[in-house]
Formats: C-alpha cells, sequence, structure tokens
C-alpha cells in the first residue's frame, strides 16, 4: 500500500477560543494552526510502520571542504515506514507533541511538532531541536 506522511509545526499562537468565537471553530489567515506543513509520499509498497522511543539517527555526510562527517543524533522519535526498502522519518524528542497513524486503504502518518524550539531540516522528513543538532556541523 502507499504512505503519506505530513509533518506540522503547529503555532504556538493559534486560540481555538478565537477561532471558535469567530470562524465556526476554524483556522483563519490571522489565526493559523500550523505555521507550516510538509507532506512525504512513499509510492512503493508499504506494509507497516514501526515506531521507535529515544532512538539514534546516523547523519553522515560531507563538509563544503570535502571532509566527511558522520554522528549519531540522539534523542529521536523514529518511524521506520517498512517495505522492500525500510525509509526512516522522525524528529527529535523534545521537539515532538504528537504523532498519529492511520490505517485504512493506505497508510497516512501525521507528525505534529511543537514551535517554540529552533530545528533543522537536514533531510526530507528528519527534524533536529537545534540543542541536539552535532556542534562539530555548524558553519
Amino acid at each position: 500500500m502507499n504512505c503519506t506522511i505530513n509533518v506540522y509545526l503547529l503555532n504556538d499562537h493559534f486560540s481555538i477560543e478565537h477561532a471558535e468565537a469567530n470562524n465556526n471553530g476554524k483556522e483563519s489567515e490571522l489565526n493559523r494552526k500550523y505555521e507550516w506543513e510538509d507532506e512525504l509520499k512513499i509510492t512503493t509498497d508499504v506494509t507497516n510502520i514501526v515506531q521507535h522511543e529515544g532512538a539514534g539517527f546516523p547523519l553522515e555526510g560531507e563538509m563544503p571542504d570535502g571532509t566527511k562527517f558522520s554522528h549519531e543524533v540522539k534523542g529521536m522519535r523514529l518511524f521506520e515506514v517498512k517495505g522492500e526498502v525500510s525509509t526512516y522519518v522522525g524528529c527529535s524528542e523534545s521537539i515532538l507533541d504528537s504523532f498519529e497513524i492511520i490505517e485504512g486503504d493506505d497508510l497516512n502518518l501525521k507528525i505534529y511538532i511543537k514551535d517554540y524550539e529552533p530545528m533543522s531540516n537536514p533531510i526530507p522528513g528528519i527534524y533536529i531541536a537545534s540543542q541536539e543538532f552535532p556542534k562539530e556541523l555548524i558553519v
């Protein structure tokens, strides 16, 4: 089955009271529930999603000068999207607000991230709190 992953950055200033009083409980242009939303689609055959709490994520790559690096980012909530090849998405535990996995004809994973702490998104589907990002990689 196909899988859609939605990641939402919650708007800390969203007011449900304002939405109910002025817009039938829905968000409005000046009272947005989310700062932004990312959507990823997995089109290969996905069998299920497995959650890994407090996991480490291997962040590997190359610095601008060509030096290779490899760091494990600890304290992550990772979701393993299982299929022919496993794909990992997730975020630092410290910025995770909630998540839900909806099963039907397709799988849908929704991840809600708190907006009060800066974060980075070094690769699609991975969100790392700034305080947990490897200091050696900040240039």
